[in-house]
């Protein structure tokens, strides 16, 4: 992601809805018990060599369904004040406190490379982690407690040795600070073009209700569901959105709506989370957004300018309405 800080920066923590589409510590010679670890597709699974410390982790699943404001974004920073590091990975938790990790492989490589962040719920995510040497930005999405954050890289097929580990005991600054910055599912920084958009079409309204309907209806004017890239043989595991490439050419599948979205209103300074679940038996994904009126606003919902109505931007208002909207991940 370009953009990131190396150097500390302030931390601005503001507030975040809405939602989107359809399909779309350091020990590092101790070998993982991950039978509780679960990836997005809630199916890890794992395989333990006592010689050769080896797991196996299954592919992440990909949910396929005026004048310009201005505002002081927060941004990620890798501080190097608190560090797990070794010859191979440096994860750096100095600002944890941001709800933010950021991870770098050290050099770049060819093999597939996985971080899987167990938080105090239990839940575990796994993520692709870049191979080009450059660090990616990880949310703590389960709020303050203990996270055990562990980089694996690939031996063959879906076994994965570790390459380092570290356990942190986080405490947020508040509960918003993991949904205010741009990390791998939701990238952005000062300079993209999403975040140039957001600012035109918000043109310095202060209202967070305001700023949620009038980005809400510009993506659902804008963006249209592309069934060919569903169904394309190369969308698969580890795809992560593009979301200037998105907003370019108006097409997307749902992890692309929500993402665009979530970005859109962080760096208009609104909390909001890209959620993964399931709508009905469909893996999901969308967004839910905070204001001071209304709090979170969760679901799938749709601000028509007055009041709240489900409603979802690639299902018809009928079937959002009859299906039961489960959150799985937060992001």
């Amino acid at each position: 992601m370009n953009g990131y800080n190396t150097k500390p920066t302030a931390a601005i923590l503001i507030s975040l809805l809405l939602i989107f589409g359809l399909f779309a510590g350091c020990s590092q010679n101790s070998a993982v018990n991950i039978d509780s670890y679960k990836n997005t597709a809630g199916h890890t699974s794992e395989l333990f060599d006592d010689e050769h410390f080896l797991i196996e982790i299954a592919p992440e699943m990909i949910p396929l369904a005026g004048e310009p404001a201005m505002f002081d974004m927060p941004m990620p920073a890798a501080s190097g004040i608190d560090v797990a590091e070794n010859e191979k990975t440096v994860i750096d938790y100095s600002n944890t406190a941001d709800g933010y990790v950021m991870i770098r492989y050290m050099q770049s490589t060819d093999k597939l490379l996985k971080v899987i962040i167990a938080g105090p719920d239990g839940e575990a995510y796994t993520y692709s982690l870049k191979q080009n040497g450059d660090y990616d930005v990880f949310p703590l999405s389960d709020g303050s407690g203990s996270y055990t954050i562990t980089v694996y890289e690939n031996i063959e097929g879906i076994r994965y040795t570790t390459a380092n580990r570290v356990t942190v005991d986080v405490k947020l600054s508040d509960e918003f600070a993991p949904f205010l910055r741009p990390n791998k599912y939701v990238d952005y920084n000062p300079g993209s073009a999403v975040v140039e958009k957001a600012a035109e079409l918000i043109g310095g309204k202060e209202d967070t209700l305001q700023k949620i309907s009038i980005i809400y209806h510009y993506i659902r004017a804008n963006l249209t569901y592309d069934y060919e890239w569903h169904l394309s043989a190369t969308l698969r595991s580890g795809y992560i959105p593009d979301l200037d490439a998105v907003l370019s050419s108006g097409k997307g599948i749902c992890f692309d709506y929500a993402a665009l979205m979530a970005a859109m209103l962080r760096s208009q300074g609104v909390p909001t989370k890209l959620v993964f679940g399931y709508n009905g038996e469909i893996y999901h994904a969308w967004i839910s957004t905070f204001s001071d009126s209304e709090g979170w606003i969760e679901n799938v919902t749709h601000f028509d300018g007055e009041s709240w109505t489900l409603m979802d931007p690639t299902f018809s208002p009928e079937r959002s309405k009859n299906n039961i909207y489960v959150e799985k991940y937060l992001y």
